[in-house]
């Protein structure tokens, strides 16, 4: 036999089902749906085939994809839009319409809307961007920029540790051993030279084409800039040439400024020599970075080097045939006071005596006469 009260629990438990029922399914959906929203567009944006780029935003570095290229994309890659569900057949307008209800992207419009001197049209990914008043999709000349942080992988997690370990090793610097100090010094010195290298190399490039060919040629167009990512921070090919070309009046006259500032410079380089002591008094300076000790900071004192000074010995001439250093004779201890005064009082005795002798002898020869 079955217990009234379990009965009763059953229906209430049914009526409570029946009642909430209605209530409970569109909070759910409405739940999953920001969760697959949230999906979408982080698929989205880590995929590789949808173009972006890094600009500022209102002193904030973002990333950010034009609205042409989000609709393109979903239109070739029709299977990213799975994740939807029931939404999979939304338009991409619409789409974008509902990523921006949730906030996950923000339309922006660019900083500069005239075209600069020289260009025929405006640039395809601005630097600089500021949020558009209305805030609905469009694909014509439109830009969004994505609002929610993108996940780090794991390297990048790992390499944000070895960050305070890299200051500290650039803090301990002075008390490195010899060898680490000049390793070190080498690597960072031959860093830097090759970024001189290749600046002037990219710089003479640009220069010889644009007098020549009347083009704009930058090879690594992106090595300067603030906004590029360290993938398109070492991008080699050169951007098309958007602008008009220039007068043959201006390349006449940068040509003829190139060649004077050259010879001028090569009138005033330095000779051998100049270049010998300058380098013999960077590499003192570099001696003495190097041979820095904690133990002379904390003293005060720089060790002044041992004097080497060996007496001559006959032996080790004929034996070795070596050369040796003599020493010179110390010279002469000062006069003495007591010395000097009794040579003085001498001088006076003597003097006194040939003036008392003189008195007598001219005292005889008077009584003589």
């Amino acid at each position: 036999m079955k217990k009234p009260g379990a009965e009763k629990k059953k229906v209430r438990r049914s009526a409570g089902v029946t009642q909430n029922g209605g209530s409970d399914t569109p909070s759910r959906k409405q739940s999953t749906g920001k969760d697959m929203y949230q999906l979408f567009a982080e698929k989205v944006r880590d995929h590789k085939d949808l173009e972006s780029r890094w600009a500022v935003l209102q002193e904030t570095r973002v990333e950010y994809f034009r609205g042409k290229d989000f609709v393109s994309f979903l239109r070739s890659h029709s299977e990213v839009k799975d994740i939807l569900g029931s939404e999979i057949t939304l338009e991409a307008e619409d789409i974008g319409n509902v990523l921006l209800k949730k906030n996950l992207i923000v339309r922006c419009d660019r900083v500069v809307k005239t075209v600069r001197p020289g260009k025929k049209k405006l640039s395809t990914w601005p630097a600089n961007l500021e949020i558009f008043p209305i805030q609905t999709f469009s694909e014509n000349d439109t830009f969004f920029v994505w609002t929610f942080v993108k996940q780090r992988p794991l390297w990048q997690t790992l390499l944000s540790f070895s960050w305070p370990l890299l200051t500290l090793a650039i803090c301990l610097f002075p008390i490195y051993p010899h060898q680490c100090k000049l390793m070190v010094l080498y690597s960072c010195a031959g860093v830097l030279l090759l970024i001189l290298c290749l600046l002037l190399l990219r710089a003479a490039i640009f220069g010889s084409l644009w007098i020549i060919l009347g083009k704009r040629v930058w090879f690594f167009p992106n090595i300067l800039a603030e906004e590029a990512t360290l993938k398109e921070l070492f991008q080699f090919w050169p951007k098309k040439d958007e602008g008009e070309l220039p007068k043959w009046t201006s390349r006449l006259f940068y040509a003829v400024l190139s060649i004077l500032v050259i010879l001028l410079l090569r009138h005033h380089a330095p000779d051998e020599a100049a270049r010998a002591r300058y380098q013999k008094r960077v590499y003192n300076i570099i001696d003495d970075v190097l041979e820095w000790s904690p133990t002379l900071a904390l003293s005060g004192m720089m060790k002044q080097p041992p004097v080497a000074a060996d007496v001559a010995d006959p032996r080790n001439d004929s034996s070795s045939g070596s050369e040796t250093t003599t020493k010179e004779p110390p010279p002469p201890p000062p006069p003495d006071d007591t010395a000097l005064g009794t040579g003085q009082d001498k001088l006076e005795d003597d003097v006194s005596g040939n003036l008392e002798e003189n008195d007598k002898d001219f005292q005889q020869n008077r009584d003589d006469i």
